[in-house]
């Protein structure tokens, strides 16, 4: 089965995709492109994955990542990073060509950034705690000290765990209205004493905020089509004793 790779309109200058778990040589209950090495899965399969979905994305590209941590630390990436060893963060930028920049996600938000005038491009995970700590306004910043404008960059949203699928508690809403009351918006009445979070319209307000015009959702849920896609949650639900993570890529054409 080929990979799947999602794209954008608002990307289609540069090279980028959302893979999902299509394709892959993974089996079991990584079936298919598992890109985690934090996963139980074997080792060759996962880096083999990897692989397929570089070359399903820019071919002969090197992949570049973050040992990923709900952080909002963003990382300059000018050349190779080590796959065994790479740098804490949450995203990246860069202005280097034949760079894929690769952020891992099993229902947290990936992002893609691109200011194509400027050629320089950036990839952030914003799971809730990177969202609500500055992850995306960071990238913003980091993408513009390298020549970027906010006014000119455009970001695209990808397979994320959508509302209807995404419970939290009182606790939870109580966090995000404290630090800002308009956050209410974002929450939906779910059963006693729970809500439902709308986590990709919080960060796509969070991207306008911050200065981005160009935003695209493209409002595919991750829990709700297990066929496509990796999910922390529904895993968790099933009682599974492990979970596959999917795979969003952006990179400069040489």
């Amino acid at each position: 089965m080929a990979v799947e790779v999602i794209q954008s309109d608002v990307l289609r200058t540069v090279a980028h995709g959302f893979l999902g778990r299509k394709g892959g040589v993974s089996t079991g209950i990584y079936a298919g492109l598992n890109v985690g090495l934090g996963s139980e899965d074997a080792r060759e399969s996962v880096i083999q994955n990897r692989l397929l979905g570089v070359q399903s994305v820019l071919p002969g590209a090197t992949l570049a990542r973050v040992h990923q941590f709900h952080s909002a630390d963003v990382v300059q990436v000018d050349n190779t990073i080590s796959q065994d060893n790479p740098p804490r963060g949450d995203a990246m930028v860069t202005n280097q060509p034949n760079l894929l920049l690769g952020i891992v996600t099993a229902d947290c938000v990936p992002v893609l950034f691109a200011d194509t005038d400027a050629g320089v491009i950036g990839a952030a995970h914003a799971g809730w705690k990177g969202a609500i700590s500055g992850v995306l306004e960071n990238t913003i910043a980091a993408m513009e000290k390298l020549g970027a404008q906010a006014s000119r960059i455009s970001c695209a949203i990808g397979p994320c765990i959508a509302q209807k699928s995404y419970e939290v508690d009182e606790g939870f809403f109580r966090n995000f209205v404290t630090q800002a009351a308009q956050n209410e918006r974002f929450f939906t009445d779910g059963k006693t004493g729970h809500y439902q979070f709308d986590i990709e319209g919080y960060v796509a307000a969070r991207l306008a905020a911050a200065g981005i015009r160009t935003v695209a959702c493209p409002g595919e849920d991750t829990y709700s089509q297990p066929d496509r896609f990796f999910s922390y949650r529904r895993s968790c639900h099933l009682g599974e004793p492990g979970y596959g993570r999917q795979l969003s890529l952006i990179g400069l054409r040489p």
